[in-house]
């Protein structure tokens, strides 16, 4: 049998699951994910849902894609080519196939390759049987839908039930072809339906029945097995993007020995923040769910007020409706955390497609002078660092801070190393009680921040809002000398976050050909792409923005250092353009606005473009 040869040894695969929406591929792809970080693998993935909550089956609009990474060395990126290709239906087929590696698995579901499914990809006959496809990849044709029947046969399901199992029955191959234990997921699906036992016998039993389909036939010829990843010791955990990002908000709440108050508005791909974090009220975390996102952001500024960390979570399309509010925040001056987890625009745009197109609206988006510090997490994992650094600003300098997040890395998952409690510094918060010399807007000479002051606390009764007050006093003002003072002040203070940025970190050469710059979830493919153009003799470094607003002390005499400087983004060249007005440099753009994630080889293009301009 197949299954009884030894493994062939790969340092790294990709695999994409691909089907319609109702397929499970988001829960096929989470669990073998899971089986591949518990192997010890390094893993990175990339959901990829249809924007259309209930598209037509079988159609292009409604395929539902995961893709996963894993390997036995450092990786930065969910890949850019898959190795193997899980395709449900012919409509999954189509859109992925142009991607698959050269020689690469293609393991498609037969059954659904009926002629009304041809039909609805404008396929005349079955593309499985293409002597051209066959000839260019590995093509097994297994008719799922049949398999799955077989293995169940007796269990007294519908069919619209024994279908629901066919994703595990391919969970079950892949297990196999990648040498998995099947220990821990029979336990998972175990406990998933504890409550539904028939579900759980039948989900077992179409992923045992997978398994033993690929051990007992002659079908694939080999296996594969990834080892383990030479990883720093430590205790880790598999963690998507919005649950690190909770994790951090908590943290920093428990940090600072503050409570946390999330109000917040569901939107795509914002909404697990408000999910996650309502499963901590017993660290002092409350939650309110809005009528809208102007609301919510008016309760944050309330919780704010009120003496709480004030948060709340949204998109672009709820951030444009923020922005009044937001300038509200700025001029109350007080310490708050807006998420932004950005999706494809404009407008309502593509709600489940990943972009980096609000960067501008973030930096300016509101009416008069509000600036307000911004930062942006660049993985996964990295959003727990991002967001206690968000609150550390917020209330040090007494300014609400946004956090800029995208549905590549809020979706995505990567191992995440879990730090000591011990080994995070606490968050100093003061609020003032004395009441001897106080003025609202005295401020610290260091961060000309006011003081935080709890409402009710006896003999510093205060008002603030939303018209300019006096520069000392807190009292209206409509003077115009005293308008500009706190338009200068107001500037300043947040100009004064530089004090807490460090140096930037450059990776790769110091100086040299070329200096390729980016920011949030572009990190990975940007990473490598410029690894491969140093391996090709270039001398070439990374800068990967943290702080967008204010930038770093050092950042203009970094760029200084090298020929030419390359800015990659997700959107039109916004990042591009404020590097330009703000450091004069002739920087080169480098740009994507297709709801995907750049491709390392297109990164590694545009180096070489760039290189010979």
């Amino acid at each position: 049998m197949a299954g009884a040869e030894a493994p062939q040894i790969r340092e790294k695969v990709v695999i994409r699951l691909a089907g319609d929406s109702g397929d499970g591929m988001q829960l096929t792809g989470t669990e073998f994910t899971r089986s591949a970080a518990l192997a010890g693998n390094d893993v990175a993935t990339f959901p990829d849902f249809p924007a259309e909550i209930r598209a037509p089956a079988g159609t292009l609009a409604g395929v539902s894609g995961f893709q996963l990474h894993f390997a036995s060395s450092a990786i930065y990126t969910p890949g850019d080519a898959p190795d193997v290709l899980v395709a449900m239906n012919p409509a999954a087929f189509k859109k992925n196939i142009g991607d698959l590696k050269p020689g690469g698995i293609v393991l498609a579901n037969e059954d659904a390759f009926t002629s009304a499914n041809l039909k609805k990809v404008d396929y005349a006959e079955s593309p499985l049987d293409d002597d051209a496809l066959n000839e260019r990849h590995r093509v097994f044709k297994v008719a799922m839908e049949k398999q799955v029947a077989l293995a169940l046969d007796g269990m007294g399901l519908s069919t619209k039930e024994i279908a629901r199992s066919k994703n595990f029955w391919a969970l079950g191959v892949l297990y196999w072809l990648y040498n998995r234990d099947t220990e821990r997921q029979v336990e998972w699906i175990q406990q998933k339906f504890a409550k539904k036992p028939q579900f759980a016998e039948a989900n077992i039993k179409a992923f045992k029945a997978g398994y033993h389909y690929g051990d007992t036939t002659e079908m694939f010829g080999e296996t594969y097995k990834v080892e383990k990843a030479k990883m720093e010791p430590g205790v880790y955990r598999n963690i998507m993007g919005n649950v690190a990002l909770v994790t951090g908000l908590v943290t920093a709440s428990q940090k600072a020995g503050v409570p946390l108050v999330l109000g917040s508005y569901p939107i795509t791909p914002a909404s697990d923040i408000l999910h996650n974090l309502a499963k901590y009220r017993n660290y002092g975390v409350v939650t309110f769910q809005a009528e809208d996102e102007i609301a919510a952001i008016a309760a944050s500024i309330g919780a704010s007020y009120g003496g709480a960390i004030g948060v709340c979570s949204t998109s672009g399309p709820g951030l444009a409706l923020k922005g009044e509010a937001l300038g509200l925040a700025h001029i109350l001056e007080i310490p708050m955390v807006v998420v932004n987890v950005q999706r494809g625009g404009p407008s309502t745009g593509l709600p489940t497609k990943t972009e980096q197109s609000d960067l501008l609206q973030c930096m300016y988006g509101r009416n008069g002078d509000a600036p307000v510090p911004v930062i942006a997490a660049k993985s996964p994992a990295d959003c727990f660092y991002a967001a206690i650094e968000a609150v550390k600003v917020a209330v040090k300098y007494m300014t609400p801070v946004v956090l800029m997040s995208d549905g590549y890395i809020a979706n995505g998952a990567e191992p995440w190393k879990i730090p000591e409690p011990d080994t995070i510094p606490d968050i100093p918060v003061s609020f003032r009680t004395e009441k001897e010399g106080y003025q609202v807007y005295a401020r610290d000479e260091a961060t000309l921040a006011r003081a935080w002051v709890k409402p009710g606390t006896p003999g510093l009764e205060h008002r603030v809002g939303g018209l300019e007050k006096d520069f000392l006093t807190g009292e209206v003002s409509y003077d115009p000398i005293n308008h500009q003072k706190m338009c200068d002040i107001r500037a300043e203070k947040v100009a004064r976050v530089q004090q807490d940025i460090p140096p930037t970190y450059v990776e790769g050469d110091e100086d040299g050909d070329i200096l390729v710059v980016g920011w949030g979830g572009t990190y990975g493919s940007i990473h490598v792409g410029v690894e491969k153009a140093r391996a090709g003799g270039h001398k070439v470094g990374q800068v990967h923005l943290r702080w967008l607003n204010p930038f770093p002390k050092d950042l203009g005499d970094v760029l200084g250092r090298y020929k030419k400087v390359l800015v990659c983004e997700l959107n039109k060249g916004q990042l591009w353009r404020l590097l330009r007005a703000e450091y004069l440099v002739d920087a080169q753009s480098f740009t994507k606005v297709q709801g995907q994630p750049f491709l390392v080889q297109e990164v590694q293009d545009a180096i070489e473009a760039a290189l010979k301009a």
